[in-house]
């Protein structure tokens, strides 16, 4: 059992020692992980067997955990199976109105991620009295969780509220300069098109799309659009943004992000208060507690993905999470497609949390905010940048009641670029380098209209929170921990970044991750096995005859799941994926204890 604090710790994993074996993909990301959090190399794993990561020392009883491409026999062997099987090749290629494999390794990134997740959430579970335990995760989870909201969608009691059809941006200056476009304001968006001559039915028809694309993963707007674009040099079109009030955003490439990078951890954390007051809310788990987080309370205040994501994780972990609405509550309860009622994919990220409606433009309602945050073991928002200061609701006024407060900000930018733009997820893609690295040589760049650095970004929220949490409990000090999208996408970018510094192409070879159509579907490639298995039409065969064609010459294959809804049944997720009390699909916790 670890002692209740260390007063000489500095970070959360300072004086333990760990060691990995299994797939580089996901443990080279969780060895940069944990040495970021302060422990150091040791050697292997307890269990040398592939995919075993094991925390030791410190005080604490050795934390295990197994992680790897699946947690079953699925016949998943490596991030394009992977990919394929669970969906995110089909909503990635909505754009293109075909499957696309993402050439950056998205689910070995959330798997490692979630992997230190759980291996944090054990040592914080053992300070707080919960027996230690061993955690496994897999990719195929991994990649089920970051396709949950399209699944919820596919699985609703009505359809969708936009069209799913190909299209979308990025756009294109008459110079051939490729850019996002963003705005959150249905008038900023006519008054761009406007100022740019636009047909008016174009851009009547086309914010819907351009709406809801964060939910479909595709924005089949007027061609008209585009044409437009291609009609007006760069200056003009920011211009017109800067009149109206959107935001445009060159896409970088990966050699221009390598260059400014300043090699920061995805997430940071700072102590808060000199000492725990007595009557904190710090609180140990209780003796019949089977979850690591049991007995803790998270109120979040967040919006759309990111940390309505990060909260969510921590529930599943055992917290209670409290969220904090608006007066009449949280207006995506009711966007499109719904189950019961209530959105579905506000479901996927919601379910089971508690809420509370404040408003916090009212003092009377943020005193009852502060008097809640008192008595909470953590406070999480993705509030603007300076919005938590100006309410005076930032970690700095908080503190003073609850000096055992983790107090957790999940923004865009973490403030460390001074030419930001707006920090949503797509614009953030543009700004980093992700529109390349999501897709291989040959090809123009393009930010995957899958919300992949929200999703992320939740994770590494989740992440640096329970970094907080076990920091705190051996310290006895509140934290400020915070994170970003751009930590996100420097995570995932990282293997491209590196090539692109040692003077290597950054970007994956032409043609990789391609899915193979066959008469009925189509079908991945492991990649060992994707230049062999090229080499055949397999046009005229079933999938099913595909399959066993490829794998009598020795190479592995999947099939790619292309309606999300068949997920309830494929036998490569048996029993994984069940319904929520609103009926709404719901896939399986990340991690699972023994």
């Amino acid at each position: 059992m670890a002692s209740p604090a260390t007063t000489q710790t500095v970070r959360p994993l300072d004086a333990l020692g760990f060691g990995t074996s299994g797939p580089p993909q996901i443990t080279d990301l969780v060895t940069a992980h944990l040495r970021l959090l302060g422990a150091r190399s040791d050697g292997l794993a307890d269990d040398d067997r592939p995919g075993r990561v094991t925390l030791r020392g410190g005080g604490f009883e050795p934390g295990r955990a197994t992680t790897g491409w699946a947690s079953h026999g699925s016949g998943l062997v490596d991030e394009a199976t992977v990919q394929a099987a669970t969906g995110m090749m089909a909503v990635h290629g909505r754009r293109d109105g075909a499957p696309r494999g993402l050439a950056a390794d998205y689910a070995a990134t959330a798997t490692a991620v979630l992997t230190v997740q759980g291996l944090l959430a054990g040592l914080v579970g053992q300070a707080r009295g919960v027996e230690p335990t061993h955690v496994t995760v897999g990719a195929d989870r991994a990649g089920l969780l970051a396709v949950s909201q399209y699944l919820a969608a596919a699985g609703a009691d009505e359809g969708e509220a936009a069209e799913l059809a190909p299209g979308g941006p990025p756009f294109t200056s008459a110079e051939g300069v490729l850019f996002e476009l963003e705005t959150l304001d249905p008038g900023a968006w006519a008054a761009f098109w406007g100022a740019l001559e636009a047909p008016a039915d174009a851009i009547r028809a086309g914010w819907r799309p351009f709406q809801f694309r964060y939910a479909t993963a595709c924005a089949p707007f007027p061609r008209a659009l585009h044409a437009v674009t291609r009609s007006h040099p760069l200056p003009r079109i920011r211009r017109a943004a800067l009149a109206s009030g959107a935001e445009v955003c060159v896409l970088r490439t990966l050699a221009e992000r390598a260059l400014e990078a300043d090699g920061a951890a995805p997430w940071s954390l700072r102590p808060l208060a000199d000492g725990l007051l007595a009557g904190s809310p710090r609180r140990p788990a209780g003796p019949t507690a089977r979850r690591p987080l049991a007995g803790l309370t998270v109120l979040e205040a967040g919006r759309r993905i990111q940390a309505p994501l990060a909260a969510h994780l921590l529930g599943l972990l055992g917290a209670e999470v409290i969220r904090i609405e608006p007066p009449g509550g949280d207006p995506l309860r009711g966007m499109p497609p719904a189950c019961s009622g209530t959105s579905a994919r506000w479901l996927a990220l919601n379910r089971g949390k508690k809420a509370v409606e404040i408003d916090i433009k009212s003092e009377s309602d943020r005193r009852r905010l502060r008097e809640m945050a008192a008595e909470a073991d953590v406070f999480l928002h993705n509030w603007a940048p300076g919005k938590a200061a100006e309410l005076g609701l930032d970690a700095e006024d908080l503190a003073p009641a609850n000096p055992s407060l983790v107090y957790a900000y999940t923004s865009g930018w973490a403030d460390r670029l001074r030419d930001a733009p707006m920090g949503t997820d797509f614009m953030v893609q543009a700004r980093t380098g992700v529109g390349e690295a999501v897709r291989p040589e040959g090809e123009p760049p393009a930010p995957s209209l899958m919300t992949l650095l929200d999703v992320l970004g939740g994770l590494h929220g989740g992440e640096a929170v329970l970094a907080g949490l076990l920091l705190r409990e051996r310290t006895g000090r509140g934290v400020r921990v915070d994170s970003s999208l751009l930590g996100a996408a420097d995570t995932l970018t990282g293997p491209a970044l590196r090539r692109a510094a040692r003077g290597e192409s950054p970007r994956r070879p032409a043609g990789f991750r391609r899915p193979l159509p066959t008469a009925d579907g189509w079908i991945a490639p492991a990649d060992e096995s994707a230049v062999a298995a090229a080499a055949y039409d397999l046009r005229d065969l079933s999938t099913t005859d595909a399959l066993a064609r490829l794998g009598a010459h020795g190479l592995t294959a999947t099939a790619v799941t292309t309606d999300l809804a068949d997920l309830h049944h494929d036998p490569r997720f048996a029993g994984s994926i069940g319904r929520d009390a609103h009926g709404a699909p719901a896939v399986p916790d990340p991690w699972s204890y023994a």
